[in-house]
């Protein structure tokens, strides 16, 4: 009998086909295999998979629900339009799903510190979140751009007991902030665990993160089942790294479901002003995993630009380039003046105020519901704007509501 999806991808050496891996220097190899062996073990303990049912539940306030939007729908005119509401998990976005679950391994591995990056600061944030929750250090790296850009993120790191450091160097961005934080990491890998805040890096990061998200695609899915009595006809969510898009993804991959990766288009097709990495990209390995990533003429990692901060990473998770180059999900796109728009309609039609890389999904999702009239369409909401706010007003003044 054939293995299930999920049970099969990655292999053992953590390949999606040829993407994926772990290219890492020597030192790193022994932490690596390290927390790959204890989540091997802990993934199929039930101490450990019912204190993390226990934490979502009580701590976390899951499940999140899923919402119809009939106004945004009936505006449109067109296909039906639902949210997956990880906006309403606990720290306002999906990442707490993982960042809880890596607090509690690095607890099982005797670490006391938590030491990652963060872009949007949603990563960071929930992080923050678990290490205050765990009793543990923490440690946030953060580009300068981004630091300026969501500082209500960066006070609320400060105020749950992280310490942010900003990555000065190159574009001070999300790439840049991965950059300090492995090397801060590199120091000490006997206290610290590395807690990657998406579903790239080194193996087993990108299948243990996906694991980690599944839990909005499980929901997800009974949920729609209950709503309307059968699945939606696709799925669509914002991929930068791809975390929250893995998450939605793995509950449908082997079903009659289209799967959408919205990626940032940014302001232009040149190199420097988008980060569409699957569009544009080629195969390359960066930040210790083999993907489809932007080059820049001599190679290495371009630079990158999109108005949603926890999206501007010139590379993808590998399962997203696999499921890419066999077919299984398609890639949509969409650019900043379109996540604006999307951002004040959704916040005007609906009440619901998306953070920017989640007004990317929900951009296209409207694009799609014009040209699809009879499709029902579900959306990975995976933040909550808050953070955006200040930059928006400032920015894209407030528009008269369009009725």
């Amino acid at each position: 009998m054939k293995k299930p999806y999920l049970d099969s991808m990655p292999d053992a050496n953590g390949f999606f086909g040829k993407f994926g891996g772990a290219f890492i220097p020597p030192e790193l190899e022994k932490p690596f295999r390290e927390i790959n062996e204890a989540y091997d073990k802990l993934s199929k303990s039930f101490i450990f998979l019912d204190e993390l049912k226990r934490i979502r539940k009580h701590y976390q306030g899951r499940p999140t629900p899923v919402t119809y939007c009939k106004n945004l729908s009936n505006f449109i005119g067109g296909g039906q339009i639902y949210l997956k509401r990880e906006d309403l998990n606990h720290t306002g976005a999906h990442k707490l799903n993982h960042c809880m679950a890596e607090a509690l391994l690095a607890k099982y591995l005797g670490k006391k510190k938590l030491i990652a990056e963060t872009g949007a600061g949603q990563h960071g944030v929930a992080l923050a979140t678990a290490a205050a929750y765990f009793g543990l250090e923490c440690e946030i790296h953060m580009g300068e751009v981004d630091i300026a850009k969501e500082h209500p993120n960066v006070v609320r790191m400060q105020i749950l007991g992280a310490k942010v450091v900003p990555a000065t160097h190159g574009l001070k961005t999300l790439k840049e902030a991965v950059d300090s934080a492995f090397e801060a990491y590199l120091k000490d890998t006997d206290s610290q665990l590395f807690a990657i805040g998406s579903v790239v890096g080194p193996h087993p990061f990108p299948k243990m993160v996906r694991d980690f998200q599944s839990v909005v695609g499980i929901e997800a899915k009974e949920q729609f089942l209950e709503m309307t009595g059968k699945l939606p006809d696709m799925v669509s969510a914002c991929v930068g790294g791809g975390s929250n898009a893995m998450g939605i993804f793995s509950a449908f991959i082997e079903d009659a479901v289209k799967l959408y990766a919205v990626e940032p288009a940014g302001k232009g097709i040149n190199l420097g002003e988008h980060s569409a990495s699957l569009t544009y990209g080629s195969e390359g390995i960066m930040h210790g995993f083999n993907s489809i990533m932007l080059k820049d003429k001599d190679g290495n990692p371009a630079p990158v630009h999109s108005i949603g901060s926890g999206i501007d990473y010139p590379s993808v998770g590998p399962e997203h380039a696999y499921l890419n180059s066999i077919g299984r999900t398609r890639i949509g796109l969409c650019n900043d003046e379109e996540a604006v728009d999307a951002f004040y309609k959704l916040s005007q039609h609906e009440g619901i105020i998306p953070a920017l890389e989640s007004a990317h999904a929900v951009a296209f999702a409207m694009k799609y519901a014009k040209e699809n009239p009879k499709e029902a369409i579900l959306v990975n909401l995976s933040g909550r704007g808050d953070k955006d706010i200040d930059y928006i007003v400032e920015n894209y003044p407030i528009p008269l509501k369009d009725i």
